[in-house]
């Protein structure tokens, strides 16, 4: 990746910002602390709090994005008694709460309670995994409580602050660093269900297997709290979190924003909720079936990864309008699943455009956000108002899926609703030009 140096607009824009801070707070210390030049860009303090937010992202957000796994074993061992749209449930809503949880969090990190806020997330998240261990075969509840609510609010606690506290380090190389703090996820994702399907499906079985796996993520976890670290002061005046709100619904490429990461959510969450089904449903083979997921998400890894050079030189809305079209194009090509190559090609492919679009949206956020004070709370409405497409998406392309398995009507719905949603976000460039206030954020070229 590229690392070019930011334009004169770019330092117009945060001088700006500056001046703003000061107005509402009355420090003109405050202002300088985010003055471009003040930001590290590297070190070793910067670079441990990347790797930190590697580590939650790896712990979190890819334990939520590898249910697939559990999708599969649920529907086909342990809870042969409920319904693909009930077990999808228990992933949705802990996808949700990963999100929502965020609009929470992310003020609680502006207020300056970071350690007490990833502390908490850290011991739940730990807690109910192994609770999850000991749920009993059909226990549906068991199974809800642990793993989609218990769970979903402990990494809702650090999904978004360990985002959001990787701008206290980085300003031009933002694009870089957030990429590689994202990127955590897909590796997560990766190696996660090829250990969780050992683990669950091998000698150990399900409570010995989750078992096993909640302490890794214990250390893991304790050893990305150690990592990372705040730089920027809390904002001395408390912010009211409805003024923050309401600001960015007045910010109609915001808006359009949301909505977008919405119906992107209902795609994707389509996609790796049920490629392992799908491919054990068509007959493929056990062994390779187990290895869909890991295909999927690392084409998602190598997305997050490339996405920011070509940002660099497309800008990072018309990156994410490309890939999102692309990517809920390739949703229609679930319908013609049927042997191993076409489950290795789906899923590298889409798992490769989507990567990108998860890849660059935090970067968005924090170029559309005019107060660096505000950036977490912006980033947990995001995520949040995101979190409906998480909460409905999976469990309505199961109720259409039905008990009979009738591929071809999730994928539609799926594959409509993603590609509604592109479409009304690459209509944010046009509205952005119309706003002048975001119009320089929106259309200026990423930095990596």
């Amino acid at each position: 990746m590229s690392a070019p140096l930011p334009s004169d607009e770019t330092k117009m824009q945060v001088s700006e910002s500056a001046v703003q801070s000061v107005k509402s707070t009355g420090d003109p210390n405050h202002a300088n602390s985010l003055d471009s030049s003040d930001f590290p860009e590297g070190g070793v303090t910067a670079w441990g709090t990347v790797l930190g937010a590697f580590l939650i992202q790896f712990c979190g957000a890819g334990y939520t994005t590898s249910y697939g796994v559990f999708q599969d074993f649920y529907a086909q061992t342990y809870l042969t008694n409920s319904t693909p749209s009930a077990i999808a449930w228990i992933g949705s809503v802990n996808a949700l709460l990963l999100t929502s949880v965020g609009l929470v969090s992310g003020r609680l990190l502006d207020r300056g309670t970071f350690y007490h806020v990833m502390k908490i997330g850290c011991l739940l998240q730990c807690l109910f995994l192994f609770m999850l261990s000991l749920a009993k075969p059909n226990g549906y509840y068991q199974i809800f409580l642990s793993q989609g609510l218990g769970s979903g609010v402990a990494i809702g606690l650090t999904h978004v602050p360990s985002i959001a506290v990787v701008s206290h380090h980085f300003q031009r190389r933002r694009a870089l660093a957030m990429g590689f703090v994202v990127a955590g996820a897909s590796m997560g994702s990766i190696l996660q269900p090829i250990m969780l399907n050992n683990l669950i499906n091998g000698k150990l079985g399900f409570a010995n297997g989750v078992r096993t796996s909640a302490a890794m993520i214990s250390c893991l976890l304790l050893i990305a709290y150690l990592l990372m670290r705040t730089r920027l002061p809390p904002k001395p005046q408390a912010i009211s979190c409805a003024r923050v709100l309401r600001n960015s619904l007045r910010d109609r490429a915001y808006v359009c924003a949301c909505v977008w990461a919405t119906t992107f959510e209902v795609g994707f969450l389509f996609v790796s909720f049920y490629l392992q089904l799908d491919s054990r449903i068509h007959g493929l083979s056990k062994g390779f079936s187990f290895y869909s997921l890991t295909m999927f998400n690392s084409g998602s890894l190598i997305g997050r990864l490339t996405v920011g050079a070509v940002s660099s030189y497309m800008g990072v809305p018309n990156a994410i309008v490309g890939c999102s079209f692309i990517s809920s194009a390739l949703i229609f090509s679930m319908i013609g699943l049927r042997s191993a190559a076409s489950v290795a090609l789906i899923g590298i492919s889409y798992g490769y455009f989507a990567g990108g679009c998860i890849a660059l949206a935090s970067p968005l956020i924090s170029y559309l956000t005019p107060e660096m004070s505000d950036i977490g709370a912006r980033t947990g409405i995001l995520f949040a108002i995101s979190g409906i497409g998480s909460l409905l998406g999976a469990p309505i392309c199961g109720a259409v899926l039905t008990s009979d398995y009738i591929w071809w009507k999730p994928a539609v719905f799926a594959g409509s609703v993603a590609t509604a949603g592109s479409v009304l976000f690459a209509s944010m460039q046009f509205i952005s030009k119309m706003c002048p206030k975001t119009a320089s954020v929106c259309s200026k070229e990423t930095t990596v």
